[in-house]
């Protein structure tokens, strides 16, 4: 082992003799001052002098626990609010926290990606990967309300996660600097709300750090000089090896919030572009593809399983909750919907959730820039940036995301919280704003290398010291900054930090005063099925087979998602088609939320109030016991004659009918859906229920039928006609007649002669010439075949 330079002793030579002489270039004192020198260094560190030697093994620890205990300090605040008002139970201040609780409780039984067993795949739970991570704790014992601690667990876990990783983003400015982020990233309450909320965001972003970390190793792998990768650079199987592994966190990123895709692209171009400056641009794309097929692969996957298994390419949330899918909507009003959304999630945060009065919330976006001013941090903060911008884009497109106290939002919260930490800590850095490579000038010029200082002539000593005190006077002044900025965010955050923590405790009662306790109800009536609206809660607390009214849930392959969006009577067709045995026999909704549905097909059996109501969609949940004896799929048309059968039934507004027959309507603000429920016309006594389109006067719309096949035959429409009205009627653009509609109370049908050399299949066209009309249901009806005579029994 050579001797070290820094132990006198052992650079003494053998013998104990004095060590030589000092260069000519010795400041003056000479050999009595180097007597002095060895004297001071023999003596016994004191104990700063081992804790400096040391600091490097004790950082790690000790930022890890003091991590873990400023989340354990917010947790325990928002925790601990919850149970005062509950009274030490359990329970969550979203209903959606228990949504993924019924994805989790039906894997673990054995039904993955299913809310409700029994349903088959939904594709309704936008995180993929959260509820596994959920049914493992409810393996392990986390059963009923104990899964929510579980979601705590989880939570802490993942954030203090978040917390580690991002302290190597701020590591460039100093070992110190990361002990600014663990208070600043949970200095918005909004954030903490949602991130010990029960929800997948604390996961998320602990998700987030592991794919963060693995590209963050791909790029010091790399050796790129001048940036993080600083040093020799991996052997190419090692590199690539490392850019499979990046790929496949981000794939596992994606699978955690779709919306994740942003962030896998910038840390993917982030490692491409480290591993370029290095190694050239082939193995800069080699990295690109290695980071993001994996992620490419998961969402391609997942899009044909949606097509195979629901006949949708789109996932259930993004049919259901994005504007694009709205049929109704022109192009105009969906990009105004846009615009509007995207200014409520900026504005919303900086003016609500990050401050209680203008314009102090807008401190921590302008402190997130400031890392774009520093070479140190310029190239990470680019990636963050790119991610907050990129999120907040994306998740603008969901008309939800006004809702849940903005959660959809946080993730780009977070970062941005992770990027004001940075800016933080580069106003309080004495060298903030230099260069690595001119890192030596700037300590000369502060007065670091007394060596030169001494050899410089006196003039350049005299400036050099000037230029010390006056660097030393601006860090002096960007420190009374930085406490300033700190001081002022915190006095008008704190009240936002009471108000999240009073909120998060009294909508954790109402989740629990309402929906756990509809739940329990439901359970004690033994019902089959329940039909509700997007909730969770009660049936996690039933655990009773559920029926999602707008189609987030699942049930089958019958598209209840799109069916949602079209209208109310277009989810009623879809209950028409599911087998009488396995239709909902309760339902548990907000009848506010529904029209007359409940008033129609239900009779009340029990109201579920809620007071002091933050977070429930109402004042009262409602238990209905349901009746479906309106429905009746496929029946034939009543002015159907003795000698006459069904060749072709188009059930409009039923969106599986109108897929198999190429249906189309005129759009966009036309086409709405409807339905009626009027006496059966055949005098059962009964009513019947069908729903139909609205189809404005002037406009078509179009269907593939088929023809009859034995000579001519007959078009019959029903409608619910109170004003008269006149249907033009083509086939394959050839004119086949006039419909006559006359109003009358009740349902309404007419028919049109067919002539003879249709091909076997046409494209019919109806376009209402007089007034509008509501298209129900169209049959294409043909003579029946007549039996065939047969000879008499021989003797």
């Amino acid at each position: 082992m050579s001797p070290s330079s820094a132990d006198p002793v052992s650079s003494a030579p053998p013998g104990g003799a004095a060590p030589p002489s000092r260069p000519s270039s010795d400041p003056p004192g000479g050999a009595e001052a180097a007597s002095r020198d060895a004297g001071r260094l023999a003596t016994p560190p004191g104990w700063l002098d081992r804790l400096v030697a040391a600091w490097p093994r004790v950082d790690p620890v000790l930022f890890a626990a003091y991590a873990g205990a400023c989340v354990l300090y917010a947790a325990a605040a928002f925790y601990g609010a919850m149970h005062q008002q509950t009274g030490g139970v359990w329970s969550a201040p979203l209903d959606d926290v228990f949504i993924h609780f019924d994805y989790a409780r039906a894997t673990a039984r054995g039904y993955p990606f299913e809310w409700s067993e029994g349903n088959g795949f939904s594709s309704g739970n936008t995180s993929l990967s959260y509820p596994f991570v959920l049914a493992l704790g409810y393996l392990i014992g986390f059963r009923g309300l104990l899964l929510m601690q579980w979601a705590a667990i989880v939570a802490c876990a993942s954030t203090l996660g978040f917390l580690l990783v991002g302290a190597r983003l701020l590591e460039p400015i100093g070992r110190w600097a990361k002990y600014l982020l663990p208070p600043v990233a949970l200095c918005i309450g909004a954030l903490d709300w949602s991130l010990f909320s029960g929800m997948e965001n604390a996961f998320h972003l602990g998700v987030w750090a592991l794919a963060t970390l693995a590209a963050l190793s791909v790029v010091r792998a790399a050796g790129a000089p001048g940036g993080a990768g600083d040093g020799a650079a991996a052997p190419p199987r090692r590199l690539a090896r490392l850019g499979w592994l990046a790929g496949l966190a981000g794939a596992l990123l994606y699978a955690t919030r779709p919306e994740s895709v942003v962030c896998v692209a910038a840390l993917g171009v982030y490692a491409a572009v480290a591993v370029g400056r290095a190694h050239g641009a082939r193995a800069a794309i080699a990295t690109l593809l290695r980071t993001s097929v994996p992620g490419a692969i998961a969402c391609v996957a997942q899009a044909v399983a949606n097509r195979v298994l629901t006949g949708e390419w789109s996932a259930s949330g993004a049919i259901a909750k994005l504007a694009l899918n709205n049929p109704y909507m022109t192009s105009e009003e969906k990009w105004d919907t846009y615009e509007s959304l995207v200014t409520y999630v900026i504005a919303r945060n900086t003016n609500h959730h990050f401050s209680d009065a203008l314009p102090w919330g807008w401190l921590v976006p302008a402190l997130a820039l400031v890392p774009l001013a520093s070479r140190r941090t310029r190239g990470i903060a680019v990636v963050l940036w790119a991610h907050v911008v990129g999120w907040l884009a994306l998740v603008a497109l969901n008309g939800q995301v006004r809702w849940q106290n903005e959660r959809y939002t946080m993730p780009a919260v977070a970062w941005l919280l992770v990027l004001a930490a940075m800016g933080l800590a580069l106003l309080v850095a004495r060298a903030a704003w230099t260069a690595r490579d001119g890192a030596a000038t700037a300590r000369d010029g502060a007065g670091g290398r007394p060596e030169r200082r001494a050899g410089a002539p006196a003039g350049l000593r005299a400036r050099l010291a000037a230029g010390g005190v006056a660097l030393g006077g601006l860090w002096v002044a960007r420190v009374a900054l930085a406490l300033a900025l700190a001081a002022v965010f915190w006095v008008h955050q704190l009240p936002r930090m009471r108000d999240q923590i009073w909120f998060f405790g009294r909508a954790s009662r109402n989740i629990r005063d309402q929906h756990l306790v509809a739940g329990k109800v439901l359970a004690q009536l033994d019902v089959r099925r329940v039909l509700v609206g997007d909730a969770g809660a009660l049936l996690y607390a039933s655990d009773r087979p559920g029926l999602d009214l707008i189609g987030l849930g699942g049930y089958h392959d019958l598209p209840f998602a799109r069916a949602g969006v079209h209208g109310l009577g277009a989810s009623l067709e879809l209950i028409e088609r599911i087998p009488p045995g396995d239709r909902p026999d309760a339902m548990a909704i907000y009848p506010g939320w529904w029209g007359e549905l409940p008033a129609i097909f239900g009779k009340q059996i029990v109201s579920v109030p809620v007071v002091g109501n933050v977070i429930c969609g109402g004042a009262e949940k409602v238990i209905y016991r349901a009746d479906w004896s309106p429905f009746a799929h496929g029946e034939a048309p009543v002015s159907m004659r003795a000698d006459e059968q069904v060749v072709d039934e188009l059930d409009v507004a039923d969106l599986v009918s109108e897929r198999e027959h190429g249906y189309s309507f005129p759009r966009p603000q036309a086409g709405f859906v409807t339905f009626s429920v009027l006496p059966d016309p055949r005098g059962s006594g009964r009513d019947r229920f069908d729903a139909g389109r609205v189809i404005p006067g002037g406009r078509s719309e179009t269907a593939r039928l088929r023809a009859p096949r034995r000579g001519p035959g007959r078009l019959v429409v029903r409608t619910a006609a109170t004003r008269p009205a006149a249907i033009r009627a083509t086939a394959d653009g050839r004119e086949l007649g006039t419909i006559a509609i006359r109003a009358r109370d009740g349902w309404t049908e007419a028919s049109l002669d067919l002539p003879e050399g249709l091909p076997e299949t046409f494209t019919l066209t109806l376009t209402p010439v007089e007034g509008e009309w509501i298209d129900h249901h169209v049959w294409v009806l043909e003579r029946a075949a007549r039996p065939e005579a047969r000879p008499l029994a021989g003797p």
